[in-house]
């Protein structure tokens, strides 16, 4: 494993069941917002980036996000015949991501501001860290409800508490994910994991970012587009 991230992973396999009727006969992802399905706006940001491979796990209407995705050169992922969460399906997706460290982004979120995987990019130290997580101070927050997740010391290291919101974007190192049993799993457990090795460590966002996980999320979005 070399220190550099030279692929992109796409969260996109959730069943989106806090969208109620949106999402009887659609995934998530492909929910649009601003006349745009969500995982094209993440995508912007990823082809930014120019990476060697984008991969982008499905489970949840799986053939329409395949239809969607493959004519943009997206990898797809298939999770059968359970959904494996975010760390069973970053690591069942390791034959496609390759063994160096990787981006993810989770494809339910919208920032305004700068791209957040450029920032990740610019802040990676391999020697330092583990995981690199791009957090959200929660006054720049939209559609959010709570305190945070992590509170950050000076260097930017990071434990659990208040103050900071994941926004769904980071680099992490992947050769931990083989360490767990269960075939479905959070990425939580491997950042509990680095955090006990104080290798975990987050980039404070400089923009705005909107949680798009309830209907009234979308609306909140386009208000904060429109506001660029």
């Amino acid at each position: 494993m070399t220190g550099s991230p030279f692929a992109v992973m796409l969260f996109a396999a959730g069943f989106g069941t806090r969208m109620g009727a949106l999402t009887k006969d659609r995934p998530k992802p492909l929910i649009k917002v601003s006349g745009r399905p969500l995982i094209d706006h993440a995508l912007d940001f990823v082809h930014e980036l120019d990476p060697v491979r984008i991969v982008a796990n499905v489970h949840y209407h799986a053939d329409q996000l395949h239809e969607h995705l493959d004519p943009k050169g997206v990898v797809i992922s298939r999770e059968v015949p359970e959904i494996l969460e975010t760390g069973g399906g970053l690591r069942a997706a390791l034959p496609l991501l390759g063994t160096n460290p990787v981006f993810t982004l989770n494809t339910d979120a919208i920032w305004s501001g700068p791209n957040p995987l450029t920032l990740l990019q610019k802040a990676w130290d391999p020697t330092r860290m583990d995981a690199l997580l791009m957090c959200v101070p929660v006054s720049q927050t939209t559609g959010h409800n709570g305190d945070g997740d992590f509170t950050a010391d000076p260097d930017g290291r990071i434990t659990r508490g208040p103050g900071l919101v994941y926004g769904g974007a980071q680099i992490l190192k992947t050769d931990g994910l083989r360490a767990f049993s269960q075939s479905a799993f959070s990425l939580n457990l491997l950042w509990n994991q680095m955090h006990d090795q104080g290798r975990l460590f987050s980039v404070e966002y400089p923009g705005r970012w909107c949680d798009v996980g309830r209907p009234e999320g979308i609306t909140l979005a386009e208000g904060l587009l429109a506001d660029v």
